[in-house]
């Protein structure tokens, strides 16, 4: 058996609504158990409110101290500048005492983003995530090409081998189309997979 933590931040519902598929993905697999947790939040809650934030989530907070307790985490943040938020990263700068034990060596790790456009950042978003995965001794697991929702022509999408990922619009506007729903629910699928491998050996 493989235990999952999906791990995300989200401003408006768009990595929410992804970390739920990604979530589904990770269900599809015997055997497999999945939690859905957020980062904590930084921006006060006035300043949320005035930006048109999405403050009601149901999943509940995750502390740093919990990371050890999952086979694999699969973490999901919007695009800031071609980077992930600053929620994230600051959430991420707290593992320094797990990495100094070894305590996520050995685990698999995942990424999924959003981005306001086409080309706001998808790649180098997952691609600079990495790292602090490589840095704990995590596997990194992508999105691989057998996940057909990434080819084809037929619409402006987001995903890529690093991950899945969703555009939405320079307003939030636009939820993620029914192939980034796919995109999302294969990744939960491949990286429970791939725990479960690890884990049973």
């Amino acid at each position: 058996m493989a235990k999952v933590l999906v791990l995300y931040y989200s401003f408006y519902g768009h990595i929410e609504k992804m970390a739920q598929a990604v979530a589904d993905g990770v269900r599809e697999v015997p055997g497999a158990e999945v939690v859905v947790k957020r980062v904590p939040e930084t921006i006060p809650a006035d300043i949320l409110k005035e930006a048109g934030a999405k403050t009601e989530q149901a999943a509940p907070v995750a502390d740093v101290n919990e990371l050890p307790d999952y086979d694999a985490i699969i973490f999901g943040t919007p695009t800031r500048f071609g980077n992930a938020v600053a929620q994230m990263r600051n959430f991420l700068d707290q593992t320094g005492g797990l990495w100094a034990e070894g305590k996520l060596i050995g685990k698999v790790g995942s990424v999924f983003t959003a981005t306001a456009s086409q080309h706001g950042g998808q790649e180098s978003t997952l691609l600079t995530f990495h790292p602090t995965l490589l840095h704990h001794g995590m596997v990194v697991v992508g999105l691989p090409y057998s996940c057909q929702e990434q080819l084809g022509l037929d619409e402006i999408k987001g995903g890529s081998p690093y991950g899945a990922g969703t555009i939405t619009g320079g307003q939030g506007e636009r939820m993620a189309s029914e192939q980034e729903i796919a995109m999302a629910r294969f990744q939960g699928r491949h990286v429970a997979e791939i725990a479960s491998k690890l884990a049973a050996k």
